[in-house]
């Protein structure tokens, strides 16, 4: 348990050193997510902190949806960042987690040396992407902005586990156990409301409308963007044009592989991940073979 921001954070870490990467995980899962990556690269010398966001796992569960303003979740991580005291920064970051990364990065609420994205479009480019064919895929975040129905949808449901699993390339990656971890996660106290309220503070609470009228400035930190190509929930179109607002950006596809990139195909991920962490040439795949963990 990690004191950062006022707030008290469930951190899973692993690794030393003083080449910090920090993971933040999405909607709506937990640092579990990470499960492939810490090992892999704390064995080569990386500290990795993959710590559960507010409002998830036994992080503190703050009430009110004014409490997940983007403003708060970046502090957050600047929060995270000053305790770990590292000289060197790489934020890692999958769904929702990446939502704030961006932000994050474009603010320069701390210095980062890399940044590393998964399925989820810059805004610029997500903006310029609004089709219809888009907002049929995104229909749940209007959705969430009712009150009380989503939580009493998303409780009643099959479980976070399940339908993580059920959307996934590669289902044989969710063990039992963390198809279990997912769904007590949304089931401890609070924590769904906190889940939704990520959506209906950006939305309905004008973290989006805030941050519009500060501009998109050119992110100039060198960043690795993937994108597996099966997502539900994004279309490919709100990855086009991302290099017009990040000056050094790789982007690399994943045929065949869901929003749930990481879990998917760790293999692969891990293997660009690391070559871009290394300044070398980051592979291409026209078919992510081999995607299980093994």
């Amino acid at each position: 348990m990690i004191q950062a921001n006022g707030l008290e954070f469930e951190v899973d870490t692993l690794g030393s050193g003083d080449r910090l990467l920090l993971m933040l995980h999405g909607f709506p899962e937990h640092s579990v997510s990470w499960r492939f990556q810490m090992s892999y690269f704390a064995e080569r010398g990386y500290r990795v902190w993959a710590p559960n966001l507010r409002g998830y796992g036994n992080t503190t569960v703050p009430k009110r949806r004014s409490d997940y303003a983007i403003e708060h979740l970046m502090e957050d991580v600047g929060g995270l960042i000053d305790v770990a005291d590292a000289s060197d920064v790489t934020l890692v970051a999958h769904d929702w987690g990446a939502v704030i990364a961006w932000y994050f990065a474009m603010r320069r609420i701390r210095v980062l040396d890399r940044l590393i994205i998964c399925n989820v479009p810059h805004p610029g480019p997500a903006a310029k992407a609004a089709s219809w064919t888009q907002l049929k895929k995104s229909w749940y975040i209007l959705f969430f902005q009712l009150p009380f129905l989503p939580e009493r949808m998303l409780l009643s449901s099959p479980g976070m586990g399940k339908m993580i699993e059920t959307s996934a390339a590669a289902p044989e990656n969710f063990s039992e156990a963390v198809i279990g971890l997912y769904d007590e996660n949304a089931a401890r106290p609070g924590n769904i409301s906190a889940m939704i309220n990520y959506y209906r503070a950006l939305v309905s609470g004008g973290g989006m409308r805030r941050q519009r009228k500060l501009g998109l400035p050119m992110i100039d930190v060198p960043t690795l963007m993937l994108w597996g190509e099966d997502d539900m929930a994004l279309s490919i179109e709100t990855t086009y044009g991302t290099e017009d607002y990040v000056s050094d950006l790789t982007l690399r596809y994943l045929p065949g592989i869901s929003h749930w990139v990481q879990q998917d195909a760790p293999r692969a991920t891990n293997e660009m991940m690391e070559a871009f962490l290394s300044g070398e040439a980051v592979p291409e795949y026209d078919q992510v073979v081999g995607s299980s963990s093994e």
